[in-house]
């Protein structure tokens, strides 16, 4: 049987995903994803308690910034942006010796005063985490207070990941709110994004593997999906992780699946606890910055107040608690109990693994893939962040497409 046909497919209903089949149907080009999970948005994962009044908590992402430039320009045009909901400023605490603690404890002002100089001076290319910033923070406050809050920033161990990579410079719209999120969270923008005319969402659909098309004629690729059905598309786009990338590359662009095979994945385990307002002590936060405690970072809701609710997303090494035990930890670091939880919800989420020299290996893989209809994109290219995806997806279009987009840095 002939597979169905279509101008484009995009494997992944993440933010980086949803935003290349943005950007293509823009460009008049109707584009169908294919999502293996239940549900798109990927580190976008905004949690509804519908038994707690539709109150939600951030399972992933959590913040958006007017320096996101390519996510508002796709916000805008969909009249998404006057939803923007502000985020009130709040401070994190450190978690460390079993009890929470001010930011300023764990900073030594001198040697920060000493080292800060360095930090405009040296180049982040090619350097690591540690290296940049213990020399341009100091290694005392690189270790007590700045390393453990880049691990909470990736959620996983920051030392050896890419400078360049962790945070990024980039021009503000100062006509846009400052921090930003959406009346019902984040997830609200992939979906709103998914609805335009020319985007087909289909979840479920796991993809096992692709080849290229047999008719030269009509050349394109054929992708077998774990229910054995088949589909045809004359442009495909990989919006992954890199273990999954170079493992559907393989038979397509051995060269560029070599390059990325060895891009590491990280697993954390997500704890999601809401209660009644009047049940906690804690005065409101940002979240909590682990620097020696079971978790990696905690992220509270209290940047939305809710008349009712207060809520916290957890993130942990995967596998390294129980679920019982992940509840006791979180609980103890809040001053409550699990007794006192009135919902509690376990996930997980992959990130990718960054390391040193990152950088060379995506030049490698632009390279090989020069000329190819194929394009990959992901939360590993540019860094983690939201914009960061986007702007990725958005070069990707731009090389196979051509440039029939507003400019952006």
């Amino acid at each position: 049987m002939t597979p169905q046909q279509h101008s484009h497919i995009v494997i992944g209903g993440g933010i980086s995903g949803i935003s290349a089949a943005h950007y293509a149907t823009r460009a008049g080009i109707d584009s169908l994803v294919l999502e293996q999970d239940t549900r798109i948005g990927g580190c976008m994962q905004t949690a509804m308690f519908d038994t707690l009044d539709g109150f939600w908590i951030e399972a992933g992402s959590h913040s958006c910034f007017n320096s996101y430039g390519n996510l508002i320009d796709i916000l805008e045009p969909l009249g998404l942006l006057p939803l923007a909901t502000a985020k009130a400023k709040q401070s994190y605490a450190l978690w460390r010796g079993g009890k929470r603690s001010s930011i300023f404890s764990a900073l030594h002002l001198a040697e920060l005063l000493r080292s800060l100089p360095r930090l405009f001076t040296q180049s982040k290319a090619g350097a690591s985490v540690a290296e940049y910033y213990g020399r341009g923070l100091g290694r005392r406050n690189y270790q007590d207070l700045f390393g453990p809050a880049f691990r909470s920033v990736i959620c996983q161990r920051a030392d050896d990941f890419p400078a360049e990579a962790l945070f990024r410079k980039k021009p503000r719209r100062k006509d846009v709110l400052r921090s930003f999120t959406m009346p019902e969270g984040l997830q609200q923008i992939p979906r709103a994004i998914a609805e335009r005319s020319g985007i087909e969402v289909r979840t479920g659909q796991g993809v096992e593997a692709i080849e290229t098309a047999p008719d030269s004629a009509q050349p394109g690729y054929i992708l077998r999906l774990s229910d054995g059905s088949r589909l045809g598309c004359r442009h495909l786009t990989l919006a992954v992780p890199p273990d999954v990338a170079a493992r559907l590359l393989q038979p397509l662009a051995p060269e560029a699946a070599a390059v990325i095979s060895d891009i590491g994945v990280v697993e954390i385990d997500s704890l999601l606890l809401a209660f009644p307002k009047d049940a906690l002590t804690i005065p409101e936060l940002a979240g909590l910055i682990s620097v020696d405690g079971p978790f990696l970072s905690a992220v509270s809701r209290d940047f939305l107040a809710d008349p009712r609710w207060r809520g916290f997303a957890f993130h942990f090494p995967a596998d390294t608690l129980d679920d019982a035990a992940r509840v006791q930890a979180a609980c103890t670091a809040l001053d409550t109990t699990p007794e006192q939880a009135a919902a509690i919800r376990h996930t997980r989420n992959r990130l990718p693994s960054l390391r040193k020299g990152h950088g060379q290996r995506l030049q490698a893989l632009d390279t090989s893939l020069q000329g190819s209809r194929i394009g990959v994109t992901g939360n590993w290219f540019l860094g983690v962040s939201i914009e960061d995806c986007v702007t990725r997806s958005r070069q990707e279009h731009v090389r196979r497409f051509g440039d029939d987009l507003p400019r952006r840095q």
